[in-house]
């Protein structure tokens, strides 16, 4: 038995299946897309086993992209969770042969509150494709499994069925990234839109010294500050210079070398610096990149500094460059 063989006849088989549905797409897609946009209230998804699963998982998806939707397991809806379906909602059904016997039973109550019903089945004529004001075919030739059994191929329809509607709908509500990102504020695409510089910039604490003052006590003070720099500030208290530790490495190649000389001596003259904290951390990240430094200053309009961004910082926070 060739697994390598088997596994590659799975996937043609289930890609075959989506081929299909890829022809058999008609209005009826449509109409389910119509009928959730113009939903006031939420669409609610149910189904039992598999078909459950795959459910919750299209119910996160339209959660994430603009349509507001949760899954309700039929059980639970006839011991009393029934009354989370609301008379502006839409119902989203899913069985394979729409005759699912914990699904079936809701299906009356539901019509009797003129609920409006999406039925995902793969028999129109069944109890589920006979209560539906929207069928949806999800029917497939035949499963992967080798018994025909197991829910496979259908399954994977189901669900691709399912992204279709929630790209669908994000295409038309206009849906954009920014939109995406405010239901995903924890993730990349969320830090990258919404986290700024004020959000993860260093105010305390922070190494700053003189023009005057000696090289050997600001190696003291780049010690204690631990960013591997130290900020050089005029008598206005305007920064003019930065020393990184490689400005000191460099410096100890000088024959003219002295700790008593000014740490200004060796430093980096007008250093970039940013004033405006409302700038993206993703943005500030690239800056950061292409002027290869790891400490960005931020400063006022004028000069004074307000704050430190460092690299480490932002890679710890998972920011990545735009």
């Amino acid at each position: 038995m060739n697994l390598i063989e088997i596994a590659k006849e799975t996937l043609h088989i289930e890609i075959e299946a989506l081929q299909e549905m890829i022809h058999r797409l008609d209005g009826n897609f449509l109409d389910a897309v119509e009928l959730i946009y113009n939903t006031k209230g939420k669409l609610i998804v149910t189904g039992v086993g598999k078909s459950g699963l795959v459910g919750a998982k299209m119910a996160a998806t339209f959660a994430s992209t603009g349509t507001s939707s949760f899954f309700l397991h039929p059980t639970e809806a006839l011991h009393g969770d029934l009354g989370m379906i609301g008379k502006d909602d839409t119902l989203l059904a899913i069985s394979s042969s729409g005759e699912s016997e914990e699904l079936t039973k809701i299906l009356p109550h539901i019509k009797r509150f003129e609920i409006p019903l999406i039925g995902m089945t793969g028999n129109q004529h069944s109890s589920l494709g006979r209560y539906a004001d929207v069928w949806l075919d999800i029917s497939v030739k035949k499963e992967a499994c080798p018994l025909n059994t197991a829910p496979t191929a259908s399954t994977t329809l189901t669900m691709a069925l399912g992204d279709a509607l929630a790209v669908a709908l994000m295409t038309k509500r206009g849906f954009r990234k920014e939109d995406f990102a405010s239901f995903h504020p924890g993730g990349a695409l969320g830090k990258k839109l919404f986290v700024k510089i004020k959000d993860l910039m260093r105010t305390e604490n922070l190494p700053v010294i003189g023009e005057d003052t000696p090289l050997k006590e600001a190696i003291v003070v780049m010690s204690e500050g631990k960013l591997g720099n130290v900020l050089i500030t005029d008598r206005e208290g305007k920064l003019t210079a930065l020393l990184s530790d490689g400005d000191l490495r460099r410096a100890l190649m000088n024959e003219h070398f002295s700790m008593d000389e000014a740490a200004y001596t060796y430093a980096t003259k007008a250093p970039k610096s940013w004033h405006n904290t409302e700038l993206l951390a993703s943005e500030a990240l690239e800056i950061i990149e292409n002027e290869r430094i790891q400490l960005l200053p931020i400063t006022t309009g004028k000069g004074h500094i307000i704050g430190v961004l460092h690299i480490h910082d932002l890679v710890n926070a998972g920011i990545k460059s735009t």
